[in-house]
């Protein structure tokens, strides 16, 4: 399960305004419909962001860090900047209707709130289930996060191509690409 999430839309509209909002929705729902590969599903609309199913963490993973790219390659041309934030658990999701439910929704929901703009965060039940698939993906531990709602801390992951990767001295030591530590 995949939330993505538009950074600053409540403030946007306040400032903007409801028509300039209206648009800034459209042009989110526009990249993620382009990104989404044909075995993904756009499960539900949540205004100023989504809930996404892939058949499995690889493609997930894989197309919403394409999908930043795709972001931050037409922001500079824009008026303004669309900046989004994502969410990505591996679970087992109940079906209700055309709609998914239960706690690892609710899980991928909670991980949504804890990233920054640009950034894709991942459960570790996620990365394992990457492993060696995506050997282009570098994975940052967070360390377990403790989340509302949830007894037990997570354990979360930035990740990032490797391409776009430089370590600097005294950074976080990243894992090796497709690592699943």
């Amino acid at each position: 399960m995949v939330f993505t999430d538009i950074i600053g839309f409540t403030e946007f509209t306040a400032m903007r305004g409801d028509e300039d909002a209206l648009r800034l929705v459209a042009r989110h729902e526009a990249t993620v419909r382009d990104a989404l590969p044909v075995e993904g599903r756009l499960v539900k609309d949540l205004g100023d962001g989504f809930l996404l199913w892939f058949p499995d963490a690889c493609t997930a993973l894989d197309t919403m860090l394409r999908l930043q790219d795709a972001l931050e390659s037409e922001t500079p041309e824009q008026e303004w900047p669309l900046w989004m934030r994502v969410g990505v658990h591996w679970g087992r999701p109940l079906r209700r209707g055309n709609d998914i439910i239960g706690h690892d929704v609710n899980l991928a929901a909670r991980i949504v709130d804890v990233a920054g703009p640009g950034e894709v965060l991942v459960s570790d039940a996620c990365v394992g289930r990457v492993a060696d698939g995506l050997p282009e993906v570098c994975f940052e531990e967070l360390g377990p996060v403790a989340m509302k709602g949830l007894p037990e801390p997570v354990g979360l992951y930035r990740a990032a191509w490797a391409r776009n990767l430089t370590r600097a001295p005294g950074t976080a030591e990243r894992l090796q690409p497709g690592c699943a530590h």
